[in-house]
């Protein structure tokens, strides 16, 4: 079949992007893919050579780096370095505008497959794909809503300086413990604008906007939704919130932890699961009553969670947010309306009932936090998971404390035998590869800490 007319699919486009185009001419369309850090890659083509019916290939390669673009060789991998192609399927329900380009610009989410039509099981939004289908096996579709924390900060042109705080419209660094405060939300007004603008332009939905806790702290809570779509969502903003940040000569960072004395950044997601048949979020009975299925998704959350770690807290500096004392949980406890747990529950009408995790950095890959999550969840409800009781009052270091160290949680990982069936073992070895190489580059890495403390002084 021949690709339908430019004039066709571009009519077909959301209405968001025809807004956002007006009567200019499309220009270029990105097709593009989430890495395992979260981050596009892809290409990048004049308009007319794109048509939705047309594939893309790049090679599988760009799964084999880690964070710090460093190759690894991954045992069990038969000639990994062929580096066959992968083939790009653009998936247009993705498709957004580009607000930050110079001109009309189109980019598109492509779903990653091989050369026979299967998917790609080390893609990051295929692994979501497996657990939401096993979902659907049972009757059941889960229901999101992301949580994103992240920092607008002074440029940083020297990584071996120290990050810090943005300086706003009065000409003064930011300062912390102003959460909820409108007025540091307006030190940085032009920069929301800018994200609002960018949202509106790609037709994503903001929910809520607040100041955090930190020093140019800010928090964006998205509509609940579907967990691919929303993990897409996801995806577009931190790229629009980066291009938001730049255009104002600040930078934004998603770093878990991106300054010593500074509270986290995390990516809260609130969690609940509906009856595909009725509609009905199945945590609740019908007297409006916690449900089984409630109280066995939070027994697999807190038995299977500490077991994917690496996919929610995935680097070094993960593990700072969650050991620094500053409004990260550091267990897997629940307890209703308990910001200390690292499972909460929030107060809600019993068709709102949901499982907030507190524990994911905004560090994650979207798409694999949310499989991981929803993962140990659908065990519980499939194996009858009990959890333990739920907390009471403030809890810190009691009951499951999490992971010791990114070591820890890599070991922790690949022990993980349902778990990693579950996600697919052969992204899960991936997974374990790079992440073993990351920790060991990190571990030949001299601190500023360590020249400072005990060059001269040992």
């Amino acid at each position: 079949m021949a690709p339908a007319p430019s004039s066709d699919w571009q009519a077909a486009l959301p209405a968001p992007f025809l807004a956002y185009r007006g009567d200019r001419r499309l220009e270029e369309v990105e097709c593009i893919v989430p890495d395992l850090v979260g981050g596009s890659r892809g290409k990048a083509m004049p308009s007319h050579k794109f048509s939705p019916d047309q594939t893309f290939a790049l090679p599988t390669s760009l799964f084999y780096e880690t964070v710090s673009g460093e190759y690894v060789d991954i045992a069990g991998i038969e000639n990994q370095w062929t580096e066959v192609d992968m083939v790009l399927r653009p998936d247009m329900a993705t498709a957004s505008a580009v607000p930050w380009a110079a001109d009309a610009t189109l980019q598109v989410i492509c779903d990653l497959e091989d050369r026979h039509g299967n998917p790609v099981s080390i893609a990051p939004r295929n692994v979501l794909k497996r657990v939401l289908d096993r979902y659907a096996e049972h009757g059941w579709q889960p229901i999101v809503a992301p949580e994103l924390e992240f920092y607008l900060i002074s440029p940083n042109l020297d990584w071996n300086d120290p990050v810090k705080p943005p300086v706003g419209r009065t000409g003064r660094p930011g300062s912390a413990r102003q959460a909820y405060s409108m007025v540091a939300v307006d030190e940085y007004g032009e920069v929301i604008d800018t994200i609002y603008d960018y949202a509106e332009d790609q037709g994503l939905h903001i929910d809520t906007l607040i100041q955090e806790g930190g020093a140019g702290q800010i928090e964006i809570n998205l509509m609940h939704g579907d967990p691919m779509a929303l993990a897409d969502q996801v995806f577009y903003f931190k790229r629009a919130i980066r291009e938001a940040a730049l255009k104002h000569k600040f930078f934004a960072t998603f770093m878990a932890k991106p300054m010593r004395d500074q509270p986290g950044s995390a990516m809260h997601i609130h969690q609940s699961v509906l009856d595909k048949r009725t509609g009905q979020n199945i945590f609740s009975n019908p007297d409006g009553s916690e449900s089984e299925a409630f109280y066995h998704f939070i027994g697999g959350s807190q038995r299977h969670l500490m077991e994917v770690m690496p996919l929610i807290a995935p680097y070094v500096n993960s593990h700072r947010r969650l050991t620094g004392g500053m409004s990260a949980p550091t267990n897997m406890e629940w307890g209703h309306d308990n910001r200390t747990t690292g499972l909460r529950i929030p107060n809600a009408r019993p068709e709102a009932r949901r499982v907030e995790n507190r524990v994911i950095g905004i560090d994650a890959n979207p798409y694999l936090a949310l499989a991981a999550s929803l993962a140990a969840g659908l065990k519980g409800m499939t194996d009858r998971i009990a959890p333990r009781p739920a907390a009471q009052g403030e809890i810190w270091t009691d009951g499951a404390i999490l992971p010791e160290g990114p070591f820890d949680m890599l070991a922790a990982f690949n022990e993980a035998h349902e778990m990693r069936a579950l996600l697919g073992a052969e992204f899960c070895a991936v997974l374990s590869a790079i992440k073993l190489a990351e920790l060991n580059e990190f571990q030949r890495e001299i601190s500023p800490w360590e020249r400072k403390h005990l060059l001269l002084n040992v």
